[in-house]
């Protein structure tokens, strides 16, 4: 991962969305959509189900899709307290070129001059996005899609929040972002840009995350010690979080924001290069040193995923 040490706007660090047909979502995420899988592993605490990570080349913090593999649950109910948009860059030059491999795909991609709008096979709602104003440091994976189209990184997601003045508020005083239009919000730094959305529909009820929904978004932080700032600013409000949580890859902590939706603080590193080649990441299954005294049980527990082949 690339870290940047004057790294100070919490953008996004990776967003975890929940899928219903993992092999399915392997092949949509990899070979149509182009994004490199980084890492295969477990949900930590479900380990009889995959967590695979979706990236750039190096699995660069802001560009990171992952998925947990819940083959039981029931599809996604939108409304308060979920993500109903996930947004990821692409150049303003490739709007063209994207909608037409959407459609091969048998998508029906919404197009406009600078945005497409499309639902991947299980239902969730997606957005290629150009932002070729603001900076980016990704390193595209150009195996699938070529580089000059190929995605680049994450620019934000929609929230639909229950409470949009108390998101707003998390937003805007304990994240640094600013507002930039009614429902708008974004941060920047020398490297990276992010841009969320607000929205609250009183008649609605509650959604319910499911397949084809995102479980919760995650905000990059420096380093260590600015976790710890951070929980501790948000435990002073009176929310309460996680704690802090080794996920060995990055360090975490969780919390509700009062819109319903589940938020993530990440570290930056120590990266998914600690222990794997970066040459090879993503092609077996790989356990933080805290689970590897159960692979054994873990492996005979999971189903196979079989290699993908590009489809377009």
């Amino acid at each position: 991962m690339h870290i940047e040490d004057c790294m100070n706007a919490h953008t996004i660090h990776h967003v975890t969305a929940v899928s219903s047909q993992i092999q399915n979502n392997l092949e949509f995420y990899t070979q149509v959509l182009g994004l490199r899988l980084v890492k295969k592993s477990v949900n930590q605490d479900d380990v009889s189900a995959y967590h695979l990570f979706y990236a750039d080349s190096v699995g660069s913090p802001g560009t990171d899709l992952t998925f947990f593999d819940w083959p039981n649950i029931g599809s996604t109910v939108p409304g308060p307290g979920t993500v109903s948009l996930t947004s990821f860059r692409i150049p303003s030059s490739s709007i063209g070129w994207w909608a037409e491999r959407l459609e091969k795909a048998g998508l029906s991609p919404e197009v406009d001059e600078n945005a497409i709008t499309f639902a991947d096979p299980e239902g969730q709602r997606l957005e290629l996005v150009a932002h070729d104003d603001k900076p980016n440091t990704s390193v595209p994976w150009g195996k699938v899609v070529e580089a000059n189209h190929a995605i680049q990184g994450i620019a934000g997601v929609s929230l639909e929040s229950a409470r949009p003045a108390s998101t707003i508020r998390v937003l805007t005083e304990l994240l640094g972002y600013e507002q930039k239009g009614d429902n708008t919000f974004e941060t920047a730094d020398e490297g990276h840009f992010a841009r969320l959305r607000v929205t609250a529909d009183p008649t609605k009820s509650f959604g319910r995350v499911g397949a084809g929904g995102v479980h919760h978004v995650a905000f990059r932080v420096k380093d260590d010690a600015a976790l710890t700032e951070l929980k501790e600013k948000i435990e002073a409000w009176g929310i309460q979080t996680s704690g802090e949580i080794n996920r060995f890859w990055f360090r975490s902590v969780y919390f509700r924001e009062p819109g319903g939706v589940l938020f993530e603080l990440a570290t930056d590193g120590p990266g998914f290069g600690v222990d794997e080649d970066m040459e090879h990441l993503g092609e077996t299954l790989v356990l933080p040193p805290f689970l590897e005294g159960q692979r054994e049980q873990i492996e005979q527990d999971l189903k196979p995923l079989s290699p993908v082949a590009a489809q377009i």
